[in-house]
């Protein structure tokens, strides 16, 4: 039987975004979409810029996108707007042993992450995880045919599975994000769903990034495996073949 190729998220799956990070990047989105939809001199009200966070959010799977689409705002710009910190090392919370995690799981893993790559690989560096990955996919690389095509894009996924040569059915999804996966098991693909790191406030710093990122009382259908951590998928590898 063909190994199974793992493809990981990063952010609130393999460390603790909700932490710190994620109210850092909401504050940076915020002030650089309000200096955006501004007048040139004054920036816009901090309810609009909410309400367009989420709805770009909930249209197109990425706030980036609807600023890209509707406000002619560049990729590289609002990357680098979103994540900038004073010191992001001091900032990343995690479990200890994720490397021997990684190393106990069998196939070629595969960051996938809709976060840029300075900011990505900065994170695994800090973890002591880069060396476990193959292949790191930040969501600069997910253009298809010249599109920005971020997570959760059917056609994004399509493409990485030619590309890579591997079947739906031998990949996993590995994600804290339900609509992502919810998009990965509609190609077929094998979901595990890591939830420790889910804010439960739905007015939570967090939860206002990824107002999908919700805890739900039952499991989705779209999901072959729930675990609290990551270091629990040893466990659930017979789900997953």
């Amino acid at each position: 039987m063909p190994a199974l190729t793992w493809l990981f998220d990063l952010d609130n799956t393999l460390h603790d975004a909700s932490y710190a990070i994620f109210p850092a990047i909401n504050a940076n989105m915020n002030a650089y979409m309000a200096q955006v939809l501004g007048d040139g001199a004054t920036p816009a009200d901090p309810a609009h810029v909410n309400y367009l966070r989420h709805e770009y959010w909930r249209r197109y799977g990425a706030t980036l996108l609807g600023m890209v689409r509707h406000h002619q705002v560049r990729t590289e710009d609002f990357l680098r707007e979103a994540h900038r910190f004073d010191d992001l090392s001091a900032m990343i919370r995690a479990e200890r042993g994720l490397g021997r995690l990684l190393k106990r799981l069998p196939g070629k893993k595969i960051l996938l992450t809709n976060a840029p790559r300075r900011y990505s690989r900065e994170v695994l560096r800090h973890l002591g995880l880069h060396r476990h990955f193959a292949d790191h996919i930040p969501v600069e690389a997910m253009h298809v045919h010249g599109q920005l095509r971020p997570k959760p894009s059917k056609v994004l996924l399509r493409k990485l599975l030619a590309q890579y040569r591997i079947a739906p059915q031998r990949t996993v999804l590995v994600e804290d994000t339900v609509g992502n996966l919810k998009a990965a098991r509609a190609l077929g693909l094998r979901t595990a769903w890591v939830t420790q790191y889910l804010p439960t406030d739905p007015n939570s710093l967090a939860q206002s990034i990824h107002p999908t990122r919700m805890r739900l009382t039952r499991l989705p259908a779209y999901v072959d495996v729930k675990v609290k951590s990551v270091r629990h998928l040893p466990g659930s590898l017979a789900r997953l073949r």
